[in-house]
């Protein structure tokens, strides 16, 4: 299992940061570089508790689906998406968000594991952890941005 831990400092209030995080819309606007499109569930707009959605995207040269469910969410704290449909053998990432002096810090804790043992393994030391951890760094560069010019 590998885990993924980030820390993202936001100059806006943790129920606007909370609603961008889990802005259909707004993920698709970050993922622009892998033309990651919801193509099936919820597709444009919030996504709440229970609902999935089905993300198409091209990772490393090919086109790949994955699947999410909403699996906890706590209104403006804490929501978790769990993956239903992929090709990683478990994938759950989890978003906390804690509000101090009208600034946020969200947390992000991604838990996953590849599948095909030794070669998937290899693959995620060599080159899925860094680009995972792009990918959402660059998630929450557009959402701080987004949250911070709705202040």
């Amino acid at each position: 299992m590998t885990t993924i831990n980030l820390i993202t400092k936001i100059n806006a209030p943790k129920q606007i940061v909370f609603d961008l995080s889990r802005d259909i819309d707004v993920h698709q606007n970050s993922a622009s570089q892998t033309h990651e499109k919801a193509i099936e569930g919820v597709t444009t707009g919030l996504i709440h508790y229970n609902e999935t959605v089905t993300w198409s995207g091209k990772h490393f040269g090919l086109y790949l689906q994955h699947k999410s469910r909403i699996t906890a969410m706590d209104l403006y704290d804490y929501f978790v998406d769990e993956m239903e449909e992929g090709t990683f053998k478990s994938f759950k990432h989890e978003h906390s968000f804690v509000e101090k002096d009208g600034k946020t810090v969200m947390i992000d804790t991604l838990n996953y594991e590849t599948p095909f043992g030794i070669f998937g393994r290899l693959f995620d030391k060599i080159l899925l952890k860094k680009h995972l951890t792009h990918f959402i760094i660059e998630r929450n560069n557009v959402l701080k941005r987004l949250a911070e010019n709705q202040n």
